[in-house]
C-alpha cells in the first residue's frame, strides 16, 4: 500500500509563511506527495523535496521562472499500477469530467489544481478527478484543505479531504 498526499495551490510564502503543521505531518507519513502548481517561490520547493520520500509536482500560472526551469507543466507517474496525471489547470468547471477524459485517455487519476475549490468526481470511464483545495488560501472555502489516499492492489482508495482549522491572524 502507498500513502499518497495531494497539495496545490500552496502559495507560499504570499498567503502564508509556510505549510501548516498538519501538513508538514503528512508530507512526513506519506510515500508520494502529489502537488498541483502555483508553488509562487522556490524555498517550498526545496523544502518538499528534501522531506518528502517521493515527490511529483507541476508549476502553476503563478509560478514564475525558477520554478519553470525545475518543474514540468504536466507530470505522470504510474504507483502500484494506478497511472497518474498531475496538471495545474483543468478549465472551468462545466464540461470538465467529458474534456479531461478525452485530453486524459490513458489516465486513471488527474490530480489539478488552481480554483482553490476542492473537486473529487468521476468520469462515465472511470477518470477520477481530484482537487485538494488549498492549505493555505481557502478563497470562497469554508477552510484550508488537502487530501490523502492510499492505492493498493492497483486500485485508488480511502481518499479523504482534509479541513485545517481557521488560522487567527495577530491583531
Amino acid at each position: 500500500m502507498l500513502r499518497l498526499l495531494l497539495l496545490a495551490d500552496t502559495h507560499v510564502p504570499k498567503r502564508a509563511r509556510d505549510l501548516p503543521a498538519q501538513v508538514w505531518e503528512q508530507v512526513e507519513a506519506a510515500d508520494v506527495v502529489l502537488h498541483a502548481g502555483d508553488w509562487v517561490d522556490v524555498p517550498l520547493l526545496d523544502a518538499l523535496e528534501e522531506r518528502a520520500r517521493r515527490l511529483v509536482a507541476v508549476v502553476g500560472n503563478n509560478d514564475g521562472p525558477a520554478l519553470r526551469a525545475r518543474l514540468p507543466e504536466g507530470a505522470r507517474v504510474e504507483l502500484e499500477g494506478v497511472r497518474f496525471a498531475v496538471v495545474h489547470e483543468t478549465g472551468q468547471s462545466a464540461g470538465r469530467e467529458a474534456r479531461m477524459e478525452q485530453a486524459y485517455p490513458d489516465v486513471d487519476v488527474l490530480v489539478f489544481g488552481h480554483s482553490h475549490i476542492p473537486w473529487d468526481t468521476t468520469t462515465p470511464r472511470g477518470l477520477r478527478l481530484l482537487n485538494p483545495g488549498s492549505p493555505t488560501d481557502r478563497r470562497r472555502q469554508p477552510a484550508c484543505t488537502y487530501m490523502t489516499a492510499e492505492v493498493r492492489d492497483g486500485e485508488l482508495g480511502d481518499v479523504a479531504l482534509h479541513a485545517l482549522p481557521l488560522r487567527t491572524l495577530p491583531r
